[in-house]
Protein backbone atom coordinates (compact mmCIF):
# COMPACT_ATOMS: atom_id res chain seq x y z
CA UNK A 1 0.00 0.00 0.00
CA UNK A 2 1.53 3.35 -1.01
CA UNK A 3 1.56 6.59 0.99
CA UNK A 4 -1.75 7.65 -0.55
CA UNK A 5 -3.46 4.49 0.64
CA UNK A 6 -3.76 3.03 -2.87
CA UNK A 7 -3.43 -0.73 -3.31
CA UNK A 8 -4.53 -3.52 -5.61
CA UNK A 9 -5.81 -6.93 -4.53
CA UNK A 10 -6.36 -9.89 -6.82
CA UNK A 11 -7.42 -13.50 -6.44
CA UNK A 12 -9.05 -15.12 -9.45
CA UNK A 13 -8.67 -18.74 -8.28
CA UNK A 14 -11.87 -20.71 -7.78
CA UNK A 15 -11.45 -22.62 -4.52
CA UNK A 16 -13.13 -25.99 -4.00
CA UNK A 17 -12.68 -26.86 -0.32
CA UNK A 18 -13.78 -29.51 2.15
CA UNK A 19 -14.16 -33.26 2.45
CA UNK A 20 -14.90 -34.68 -0.99
CA UNK A 21 -13.90 -31.50 -2.82
CA UNK A 22 -11.70 -33.56 -5.15
CA UNK A 23 -14.79 -35.20 -6.65
CA UNK A 24 -15.69 -31.84 -8.25
CA UNK A 25 -12.40 -31.62 -10.17
CA UNK A 26 -13.42 -33.33 -13.47
CA UNK A 27 -16.40 -31.03 -13.91
CA UNK A 28 -14.21 -28.03 -13.13
CA UNK A 29 -11.67 -29.05 -15.78
CA UNK A 30 -14.43 -29.49 -18.33
CA UNK A 31 -15.69 -26.02 -17.45
CA UNK A 32 -12.22 -24.66 -18.20
CA UNK A 33 -12.20 -26.49 -21.55
CA UNK A 34 -9.91 -29.41 -20.75
CA UNK A 35 -10.80 -33.08 -21.28
CA UNK A 36 -7.28 -34.49 -21.68
CA UNK A 37 -5.08 -32.86 -19.03
CA UNK A 38 -1.49 -33.71 -18.15
CA UNK A 39 -1.08 -34.90 -14.56
CA UNK A 40 2.01 -33.39 -12.92
CA UNK A 41 3.22 -34.93 -9.67
CA UNK A 42 6.16 -36.61 -7.97
CA UNK A 43 7.10 -40.09 -6.81
CA UNK A 44 6.34 -39.26 -3.19
CA UNK A 45 2.74 -38.41 -4.03
CA UNK A 46 2.51 -41.62 -6.03
CA UNK A 47 4.00 -43.74 -3.21
CA UNK A 48 1.59 -42.23 -0.68
CA UNK A 49 -1.37 -43.47 -2.75
CA UNK A 50 -2.70 -39.97 -3.37
CA UNK A 51 -2.90 -40.45 -7.12
CA UNK A 52 -5.29 -43.32 -6.52
CA UNK A 53 -7.64 -40.92 -4.72
CA UNK A 54 -7.38 -38.53 -7.66
CA UNK A 55 -7.99 -41.37 -10.11
CA UNK A 56 -11.18 -42.42 -8.34
CA UNK A 57 -12.54 -38.90 -8.74
CA UNK A 58 -12.24 -39.32 -12.53
CA UNK A 59 -13.86 -42.78 -12.71
CA UNK A 60 -16.72 -42.82 -15.21
CA UNK A 61 -16.06 -39.25 -16.38
CA UNK A 62 -15.47 -38.07 -19.92
CA UNK A 63 -12.40 -36.18 -18.65
CA UNK A 64 -9.29 -38.37 -18.49
CA UNK A 65 -5.58 -37.79 -18.09
CA UNK A 66 -3.72 -37.79 -21.38
CA UNK A 67 -0.39 -38.54 -19.68
CA UNK A 68 1.34 -38.32 -16.31
CA UNK A 69 4.66 -36.66 -15.53
CA UNK A 70 5.75 -37.87 -12.08
CA UNK A 71 9.46 -37.04 -12.06
CA UNK A 72 9.33 -33.62 -10.41
CA UNK A 73 12.20 -33.36 -7.87
CA UNK A 74 11.96 -31.49 -4.55
CA UNK A 75 13.93 -28.55 -6.01
CA UNK A 76 12.56 -28.50 -9.54
CA UNK A 77 14.48 -26.84 -12.33
CA UNK A 78 14.39 -25.78 -15.94
CA UNK A 79 15.27 -29.24 -17.26
CA UNK A 80 12.25 -30.75 -15.49
CA UNK A 81 9.96 -28.04 -16.88
CA UNK A 82 11.17 -28.66 -20.41
CA UNK A 83 10.74 -32.44 -20.10
CA UNK A 84 7.17 -32.08 -18.81
CA UNK A 85 6.30 -29.61 -21.58
CA UNK A 86 7.64 -32.06 -24.16
CA UNK A 87 5.42 -34.83 -22.78
CA UNK A 88 2.38 -32.50 -22.78
CA UNK A 89 2.87 -31.81 -26.48
CA UNK A 90 3.66 -35.40 -27.43
CA UNK A 91 0.53 -36.71 -25.67
CA UNK A 92 -1.76 -34.05 -27.15
CA UNK A 93 -2.84 -32.73 -23.75
CA UNK A 94 -5.11 -29.72 -23.40
CA UNK A 95 -4.70 -28.73 -19.75
CA UNK A 96 -2.76 -29.34 -16.55
CA UNK A 97 -3.50 -30.80 -13.11
CA UNK A 98 -0.77 -30.39 -10.48
CA UNK A 99 -0.98 -32.82 -7.55
CA UNK A 100 1.72 -32.12 -5.01
CA UNK A 101 3.57 -29.51 -3.02
CA UNK A 102 5.21 -26.27 -4.02
CA UNK A 103 7.81 -27.76 -6.35
CA UNK A 104 5.16 -29.67 -8.32
CA UNK A 105 2.82 -26.67 -8.51
CA UNK A 106 5.55 -24.25 -9.58
CA UNK A 107 6.72 -26.75 -12.19
CA UNK A 108 3.20 -26.99 -13.59
CA UNK A 109 2.94 -23.18 -13.69
CA UNK A 110 6.15 -23.01 -15.72
CA UNK A 111 4.98 -25.82 -18.00
CA UNK A 112 1.76 -23.91 -18.61
CA UNK A 113 3.83 -20.93 -19.74
CA UNK A 114 5.68 -22.99 -22.33
CA UNK A 115 2.74 -24.95 -23.72
CA UNK A 116 0.45 -21.91 -23.84
CA UNK A 117 2.88 -19.31 -25.12
CA UNK A 118 5.38 -21.46 -27.04
CA UNK A 119 9.10 -22.08 -26.77
CA UNK A 120 11.27 -24.33 -24.65
CA UNK A 121 13.16 -21.86 -22.46
CA UNK A 122 11.30 -20.71 -19.31
CA UNK A 123 13.66 -17.77 -18.84
CA UNK A 124 12.08 -16.12 -21.89
CA UNK A 125 9.07 -15.35 -19.69
CA UNK A 126 10.87 -13.64 -16.82
CA UNK A 127 10.29 -9.96 -16.12
CA UNK A 128 7.32 -7.62 -16.00
CA UNK A 129 4.89 -8.09 -18.86
CA UNK A 130 6.65 -11.14 -20.32
CA UNK A 131 3.51 -13.25 -19.81
CA UNK A 132 1.09 -11.13 -21.81
CA UNK A 133 -2.03 -13.27 -22.13
CA UNK A 134 -4.05 -15.95 -20.28
CA UNK A 135 -2.58 -19.45 -20.12
CA UNK A 136 -4.31 -22.80 -20.68
CA UNK A 137 -6.67 -24.76 -18.38
CA UNK A 138 -5.01 -25.48 -15.07
CA UNK A 139 -6.10 -26.91 -11.71
CA UNK A 140 -4.08 -27.54 -8.57
CA UNK A 141 -4.52 -30.14 -5.83
CA UNK A 142 -2.06 -29.28 -3.03
CA UNK A 143 -0.79 -32.18 -0.93
CA UNK A 144 1.02 -30.04 1.64
CA UNK A 145 -0.25 -27.17 3.75
CA UNK A 146 2.61 -24.76 3.35
CA UNK A 147 3.50 -23.14 0.06
CA UNK A 148 0.14 -21.59 -0.82
CA UNK A 149 1.29 -21.90 -4.44
CA UNK A 150 -2.24 -22.80 -5.49
CA UNK A 151 -3.22 -19.15 -5.01
CA UNK A 152 -0.02 -17.23 -5.75
CA UNK A 153 0.89 -15.30 -8.87
CA UNK A 154 4.50 -16.43 -8.61
CA UNK A 155 6.59 -19.47 -9.50
CA UNK A 156 10.14 -20.23 -8.36
CA UNK A 157 12.20 -22.59 -10.51
CA UNK A 158 15.90 -23.45 -10.29
CA UNK A 159 18.09 -22.55 -13.26
CA UNK A 160 19.89 -25.86 -13.80
CA UNK A 161 22.64 -24.24 -15.84
CA UNK A 162 23.53 -21.40 -13.44
CA UNK A 163 22.42 -22.94 -10.11
CA UNK A 164 20.23 -20.01 -9.11
CA UNK A 165 16.55 -19.44 -8.41
CA UNK A 166 14.37 -17.98 -11.16
CA UNK A 167 11.35 -15.93 -10.11
CA UNK A 168 8.30 -15.60 -12.38
CA UNK A 169 5.55 -13.14 -11.45
CA UNK A 170 2.26 -12.75 -13.30
CA UNK A 171 -1.44 -12.95 -12.52
CA UNK A 172 -1.71 -15.28 -15.49
CA UNK A 173 0.24 -17.95 -13.56
CA UNK A 174 -2.71 -18.46 -11.21
CA UNK A 175 -4.61 -21.71 -11.77
CA UNK A 176 -8.26 -21.67 -12.69
CA UNK A 177 -9.11 -23.76 -9.64
CA UNK A 178 -7.57 -25.06 -6.42
CA UNK A 179 -8.93 -28.15 -4.70
CA UNK A 180 -8.44 -28.13 -0.91
CA UNK A 181 -9.33 -31.64 0.24
CA UNK A 182 -8.06 -32.83 3.66
CA UNK A 183 -7.60 -36.37 2.35
CA UNK A 184 -4.60 -35.14 0.38
CA UNK A 185 -2.56 -34.12 3.45
CA UNK A 186 -3.41 -36.93 5.89
CA UNK A 187 -0.32 -38.96 4.96
CA UNK A 188 2.20 -36.16 5.56
CA UNK A 189 4.72 -37.21 8.24
CA UNK A 190 5.17 -34.99 11.30
CA UNK A 191 8.43 -33.43 10.10
CA UNK A 192 7.00 -32.36 6.76
CA UNK A 193 3.80 -31.16 8.43
CA UNK A 194 5.85 -28.99 10.78
CA UNK A 195 8.08 -27.57 8.04
CA UNK A 196 5.25 -26.76 5.65
CA UNK A 197 3.24 -25.23 8.49
CA UNK A 198 6.13 -22.89 9.31
CA UNK A 199 6.41 -22.05 5.62
CA UNK A 200 2.77 -20.95 5.58
CA UNK A 201 3.21 -19.06 8.85
CA UNK A 202 6.16 -17.15 7.38
CA UNK A 203 4.13 -16.26 4.29
CA UNK A 204 1.38 -14.83 6.48
CA UNK A 205 3.73 -12.96 8.83
CA UNK A 206 5.82 -11.37 6.08
CA UNK A 207 2.62 -10.47 4.22
CA UNK A 208 1.45 -8.60 7.30
CA UNK A 209 4.40 -6.19 7.58
CA UNK A 210 6.22 -6.03 4.24
CA UNK A 211 5.95 -2.93 2.05
CA UNK A 212 3.09 -4.20 -0.11
CA UNK A 213 0.71 -5.03 2.76
CA UNK A 214 -2.83 -3.69 2.65
CA UNK A 215 -6.04 -4.11 4.69
CA UNK A 216 -7.33 -7.01 2.59
CA UNK A 217 -4.07 -8.96 2.67
CA UNK A 218 -3.97 -8.35 6.46
CA UNK A 219 -7.36 -10.03 6.86
CA UNK A 220 -6.17 -13.18 5.09
CA UNK A 221 -2.77 -13.13 6.80
CA UNK A 222 -4.03 -12.72 10.37
CA UNK A 223 -6.64 -15.46 9.97
CA UNK A 224 -3.96 -17.79 8.59
CA UNK A 225 -1.62 -17.01 11.50
CA UNK A 226 -4.33 -17.78 14.05
CA UNK A 227 -5.24 -21.10 12.42
CA UNK A 228 -1.62 -22.24 12.12
CA UNK A 229 -0.65 -21.26 15.66
CA UNK A 230 -3.70 -23.08 17.04
CA UNK A 231 -3.72 -26.16 14.84
CA UNK A 232 -0.12 -26.98 13.86
CA UNK A 233 1.16 -28.42 17.18
CA UNK A 234 -1.92 -30.64 17.54
CA UNK A 235 -1.77 -31.96 13.97
CA UNK A 236 1.94 -32.76 14.28
CA UNK A 237 1.05 -34.88 17.33
CA UNK A 238 -2.02 -36.42 15.66
CA UNK A 239 -1.51 -36.55 11.86
CA UNK A 240 -4.96 -38.12 11.28
CA UNK A 241 -6.77 -35.06 12.65
CA UNK A 242 -8.93 -34.37 9.59
CA UNK A 243 -10.44 -31.13 10.89
CA UNK A 244 -7.01 -29.81 11.81
CA UNK A 245 -5.61 -30.82 8.43
CA UNK A 246 -8.36 -28.91 6.64
CA UNK A 247 -7.74 -25.81 8.76
CA UNK A 248 -4.00 -25.93 8.02
CA UNK A 249 -4.68 -26.37 4.30
CA UNK A 250 -7.06 -23.42 4.30
CA UNK A 251 -4.53 -21.36 6.27
CA UNK A 252 -1.86 -22.14 3.70
CA UNK A 253 -4.19 -21.02 0.91
CA UNK A 254 -5.09 -17.81 2.75
CA UNK A 255 -1.42 -17.07 3.43
CA UNK A 256 -0.74 -17.61 -0.27
CA UNK A 257 -3.47 -15.15 -1.23
CA UNK A 258 -2.07 -12.64 1.27
CA UNK A 259 1.54 -12.70 0.16
CA UNK A 260 0.67 -12.92 -3.52
CA UNK A 261 -0.82 -9.45 -3.05
CA UNK A 262 1.59 -7.99 -0.49
CA UNK A 263 4.78 -9.93 -1.36
CA UNK A 264 7.38 -11.28 1.09
CA UNK A 265 10.73 -9.98 2.30
CA UNK A 266 14.10 -10.80 3.79
CA UNK A 267 13.16 -14.19 5.30
CA UNK A 268 12.46 -15.39 1.78
CA UNK A 269 15.55 -13.75 0.32
CA UNK A 270 17.76 -15.65 2.76
CA UNK A 271 15.69 -18.82 2.34
CA UNK A 272 15.87 -18.74 -1.46
CA UNK A 273 19.63 -18.23 -1.28
CA UNK A 274 20.22 -21.02 1.25
CA UNK A 275 17.99 -23.31 -0.79
CA UNK A 276 19.88 -22.67 -4.02
CA UNK A 277 23.36 -22.96 -2.52
CA UNK A 278 22.93 -25.56 0.23
CA UNK A 279 19.71 -27.28 -0.90
CA UNK A 280 18.13 -26.38 2.41
CA UNK A 281 14.41 -27.30 2.24
CA UNK A 282 12.32 -24.16 1.97
CA UNK A 283 10.05 -24.72 4.97
CA UNK A 284 13.02 -25.41 7.24
CA UNK A 285 14.75 -22.27 5.97
CA UNK A 286 11.68 -20.18 6.74
CA UNK A 287 11.46 -21.50 10.28
CA UNK A 288 15.17 -20.94 10.91
CA UNK A 289 15.35 -17.36 9.62
CA UNK A 290 11.96 -16.00 10.75
CA UNK A 291 12.72 -14.85 14.34
CA UNK A 292 16.07 -13.23 13.47
CA UNK A 293 14.57 -11.29 10.54
CA UNK A 294 11.63 -10.16 12.67
CA UNK A 295 14.09 -8.73 15.18
CA UNK A 296 15.97 -7.04 12.34
CA UNK A 297 12.76 -5.35 11.19
CA UNK A 298 11.74 -4.07 14.64
CA UNK A 299 13.12 -0.52 14.13
CA UNK A 300 10.45 0.26 11.51
CA UNK A 301 7.81 -2.42 12.09
CA UNK A 302 7.58 -2.87 15.87
CA UNK A 303 3.90 -1.93 16.05
CA UNK A 304 2.92 -4.21 13.16
CA UNK A 305 4.90 -7.11 14.62
CA UNK A 306 3.37 -6.47 18.04
CA UNK A 307 -0.12 -6.82 16.55
CA UNK A 308 0.78 -10.37 15.54
CA UNK A 309 0.79 -11.43 19.18
CA UNK A 310 -3.03 -11.57 19.10
CA UNK A 311 -3.35 -14.27 16.37
CA UNK A 312 -0.18 -16.02 17.54
CA UNK A 313 -0.98 -16.34 21.25
CA UNK A 314 -4.61 -15.33 21.76
CA UNK A 315 -6.36 -12.40 23.46
CA UNK A 316 -5.37 -13.26 27.05
CA UNK A 317 -1.64 -13.06 26.38
CA UNK A 318 -2.06 -10.11 24.00
CA UNK A 319 -3.94 -7.89 26.45
CA UNK A 320 -1.77 -8.94 29.41
CA UNK A 321 1.31 -7.58 27.61
CA UNK A 322 2.17 -3.89 27.54
CA UNK A 323 2.06 -2.34 24.08
CA UNK A 324 5.84 -1.81 24.04
CA UNK A 325 6.42 -5.45 25.02
CA UNK A 326 4.16 -7.01 22.39
CA UNK A 327 6.69 -7.09 19.51
CA UNK A 328 9.19 -9.10 21.58
CA UNK A 329 6.36 -11.23 22.98
CA UNK A 330 5.24 -12.08 19.42
CA UNK A 331 8.76 -13.16 18.48
CA UNK A 332 8.97 -15.16 21.70
CA UNK A 333 5.71 -16.92 20.79
CA UNK A 334 7.23 -17.96 17.46
CA UNK A 335 10.35 -19.24 19.18
CA UNK A 336 8.13 -21.17 21.58
CA UNK A 337 6.26 -22.75 18.68
CA UNK A 338 9.57 -23.74 17.07
CA UNK A 339 10.77 -25.29 20.33
CA UNK A 340 7.58 -27.35 20.52
CA UNK A 341 8.03 -28.51 16.92
CA UNK A 342 11.64 -29.43 17.69
CA UNK A 343 10.46 -31.62 20.56
CA UNK A 344 7.69 -33.35 18.58
CA UNK A 345 9.09 -33.46 15.02
CA UNK A 346 12.78 -32.47 15.31
CA UNK A 347 12.20 -29.45 13.07
CA UNK A 348 15.53 -27.57 13.07
CA UNK A 349 15.59 -24.19 14.80
CA UNK A 350 19.08 -23.12 13.73
CA UNK A 351 21.27 -23.45 10.67
CA UNK A 352 23.66 -25.69 12.58
CA UNK A 353 20.80 -28.07 13.48
CA UNK A 354 19.93 -28.51 9.79
CA UNK A 355 23.23 -30.24 9.06
CA UNK A 356 23.15 -28.81 5.53
CA UNK A 357 24.73 -25.38 5.90
CA UNK A 358 28.37 -24.62 6.68
CA UNK A 359 29.73 -21.30 7.85
CA UNK A 360 31.94 -21.31 4.76
CA UNK A 361 28.70 -21.00 2.75
CA UNK A 362 27.71 -17.71 4.40
CA UNK A 363 29.40 -15.34 1.89
CA UNK A 364 27.74 -17.06 -1.08
CA UNK A 365 24.34 -17.12 0.65
CA UNK A 366 24.62 -13.43 1.56
CA UNK A 367 25.56 -12.44 -1.99
CA UNK A 368 22.63 -14.42 -3.40
CA UNK A 369 20.22 -12.98 -0.83
CA UNK A 370 20.90 -9.34 -1.72
CA UNK A 371 20.21 -10.18 -5.38
CA UNK A 372 16.89 -11.89 -4.57
CA UNK A 373 13.80 -9.98 -5.72
CA UNK A 374 11.99 -10.40 -2.38
CA UNK A 375 14.45 -8.16 -0.57
CA UNK A 376 12.94 -5.11 -2.29
CA UNK A 377 9.75 -5.51 -0.22
CA UNK A 378 11.46 -5.78 3.16
CA UNK A 379 10.79 -2.68 5.30
CA UNK A 380 14.38 -2.46 6.54
CA UNK A 381 17.06 -2.22 3.85
CA UNK A 382 19.69 -4.95 4.04
CA UNK A 383 23.13 -5.16 2.48
CA UNK A 384 25.73 -7.91 2.24
CA UNK A 385 27.04 -7.25 5.76
CA UNK A 386 23.55 -7.29 7.24
CA UNK A 387 22.85 -10.66 5.64
CA UNK A 388 26.11 -12.08 6.99
CA UNK A 389 25.12 -10.91 10.47
CA UNK A 390 21.68 -12.51 10.18
CA UNK A 391 23.26 -15.77 9.09
CA UNK A 392 25.46 -15.70 12.20
CA UNK A 393 22.42 -15.03 14.37
CA UNK A 394 20.58 -17.95 12.76
CA UNK A 395 23.55 -20.29 13.20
Amino acid sequence: MNKNGYFEFHNSVKILAGAGALDKLPAELARQGSRRPLLVGDRGVEAAGLLEIVGRAFAGCDVAFGAAFLDVPPDSGTNTVQAAADLYREAGCDGLVAVGGGSVIDTAKAVNMLVSLGGSDPTAYMGAGAIAKPLGPFAVVPTTAGTGSECTAVAVIRDDERNRKLLFVSGYLLPGAAVIDPRMTLTLPPGVTAATGMDALTHAIEASYCLGRNPLSDAYAHTAIELIARRLPAVVKNPRDTAGRLDLALASTMAGIAFSNSMVGLVHSLGHAAGAICHLPHGIAMSVFLPAVLEYNLPTRAERIGELLLPLAGPERFYAAKADDRPREAIAAIRGLRDELWQTAKLPRTLSETGRVRKEDFPAIARAAIDDASIAYNPEEADYGDCLQLLELAW
